[in-house]
């Protein structure tokens, strides 16, 4: 491990499937923290999801270590603990009470490890919903993200897993503010993110608009703006570029830069509030001469005019994109099955150097023997326990 990564110090065992938990060990795993993922023998099962699932296993697991463990037979539930007695997090996904069942329970664990901080990703934080079964897109339907993101009538789940995301980062960001506890309690700590309270976090803003305006906000595809150009336009290429003028400065800039002066001598277009009363007249011109364009030369205007704009791309456009490749954005991820990829990095730098991989994303059990040499086991041990499936 790159002791000079923030997280180098930190050993990590998540025991996680799916989205939401991995998420969490994957940002504690690129800001260098050796992350040790517990799976079942055989493998995890999201290893083998088809459709939409297909690249979850490749996008959630880098810099992970793999360890098979079959943790129904008492001697992997021992090697288990060992590690988690050296741990100072684990990291789970499963239903309330699993864990329990297992002895790998938070009272269990923390009595075991009193330093150890032990993340639970649930579909609720604790309440009346405590016990139902979430998903993602539970969560976005009861948290009204669908309700905000389809057109009136038809809830439409967000085109990612965004709520899963959003809950494991929560859940990472918790367990970084247990660490820092740590170093002044000298004791571990508990933290639980939830699907559902991920998405009423991130709808608080349509919560907060019905609290200032006392109206309900429409779903997006329905919202009145709040500025007068913000839409998306059709080139002559058969091409779209979503267009935006949020500032009382950039409005003249752009009728000079499209033909249209003499709204920029308009007072009664000088400020947003003024341009929103007239989108009836502003916008149908606008498609008209925006759209005898072709894409590249509406984009080479406005951003010579410093407008806010975006093609409209697909998630299999960004491999090509000319930032995300210039700027360490996508990194090269080496799969299990001996295939390459490019998959983004974390979204931040610090001191101005983004987070890469250190492990290539594991095949199953791929560092079982590795882990537990660390632990202290001979390999006629460890071979022993491989022939009986307690490991693999």
């Amino acid at each position: 491990m790159d002791q000079r990564l923030p997280l180098s110090h930190v050993k990590v065992v998540e025991m996680s499937h799916m989205v939401m938990g991995p998420t969490v060990g994957l940002v504690l795993g690129d800001l260098g923290a050796d992350v040790v993922k517990i799976e079942p023998v055989g493998g995890d099962k999201t290893r083998k999801l088809r459709g939409s699932g297909a690249g979850y296993f490749v996008t959630y697991n880098r810099n992970k270590r793999s360890l098979c463990l079959d943790t129904a037979r008492p001697e992997a539930r021992e090697l288990l603990l060992k590690l988690i007695a050296a741990a100072d997090v684990f990291v789970e996904n499963f239903r309330p009470g699993a864990m329990d069942k297992l002895g790998l329970g938070w009272e269990a664990l923390s009595a075991l490890n009193p330093r150890l901080i032990y993340c639970s990703t649930r579909g609720f934080l604790d309440g009346p919903y405590q016990h139902r079964t979430a998903l993602d897109e539970v969560a976005q339907m009861m948290g009204g993200l669908a309700y905000m993101t389809g057109p009136p009538g038809r809830p439409l789940r967000a085109g990612a897993s965004v709520i899963d995301v959003t809950g494991g980062m929560f859940g990472a960001i918790g367990i970084m503010a247990a660490l820092e506890q740590r170093h002044h309690t000298g004791k571990g700590g508990r933290v639980v993110s939830a699907l559902y309270e991920s998405t009423a976090f991130l709808v608080g803003q349509h919560m907060a608009q019905y609290a200032v305006t006392g109206t309900p906000a429409p779903p997006m595809p329905a919202r009145v703006s709040a500025w007068a150009v913000y839409d998306i336009f059709d080139t002559a290429d058969a091409q779209q570029v979503f267009v935006a003028v949020v500032s009382d400065t950039q409005w003249p800039v752009f009728c000079r830069e499209f033909g249209f002066a003499d709204w920029a001598e308009d007072a009664t277009l000088a400020v947003n509030s003024g341009r929103v009363t007239r989108r009836d007249l502003i916008i149908p011109a606008l498609r008209e001469s925006l759209g005898a364009c072709t894409k590249a030369d509406l984009m080479a205007r406005l951003e010579r005019c410093g407008l806010p704009y975006a093609p409209i791309a697909r998630p299999e456009d960004l491999f090509a994109d000319v930032h995300l490749n210039a700027s360490g954005g996508l990194l090269d991820i080496a799969m299990p099955d001996g295939a390459h990829t490019q998959l983004p990095a974390l979204p931040v730098s610090l001191d101005g150097q983004r987070f890469g991989v250190h492990h290539p994303v594991p095949a199953p059990g791929r560092d079982t023997r590795e882990v537990l040499r660390e632990l202290g086991l001979p390999d006629v041990e460890i071979d022993a326990l491989i022939a009986r499936g307690v490991i693999a």
